[in-house]
């Protein structure tokens, strides 16, 4: 049951996903952001935070926004269904090449058999002047 074509398709792709998961991760967190932290300054990108003050408890510490983190998940979640999209389109390209070629073959196939129908009806055609010339040689006889 589980090594049954879907479910094997479906494990594998669950792990290749948590591995690419985790590249595209890396990615945006040791790569891209880091170049955005120096332009804005010098600041580590995750750090950045907006600090609300606490109001309602004067004593306790004030509220921090991490939009920095925030912002570090939007670049994961554009890198990721960027790669799925091209995935996508790769994949329905590849049905349509797919389909064509088929088409082709079917259309090639059909031409043969339209030669082969060719041949039978030039021997239908024999067969039944061949039968006409001995029914009239009967008749004459």
């Amino acid at each position: 049951f589980a090594l049954r074509g879907n479910m094997f398709d479906l494990a594998i792709g669950i792990i290749i996903g948590t591995a690419f998961s985790n590249v595209v991760k890396s990615l945006v967190d040791d790569i891209i952001t880091p170049p955005f932290g120096l332009l804005i300054g010098g600041v580590d990108f995750v750090n950045l935070v907006a600090q609300l003050p606490n109001f309602v408890y004067p004593n306790q510490p004030p509220v921090s926004i991490r939009y920095g983190k925030f912002m570090q998940q939007i670049i994961y979640l554009l890198i990721v269904a960027l790669v799925l999209f091209l995935i996508v389109k790769l994949i329905n390209k590849m049905h349509k090449i797919a389909a064509k070629q088929k088409v082709d073959i079917e259309q090639v196939v059909a031409k043969e058999l339209s030669d082969e129908v060719k041949v039978l009806h030039q021997i239908r055609d024999l067969l039944a002047h061949e039968t006409i010339s001995l029914q009239s040689h009967e008749k004459e006889h």
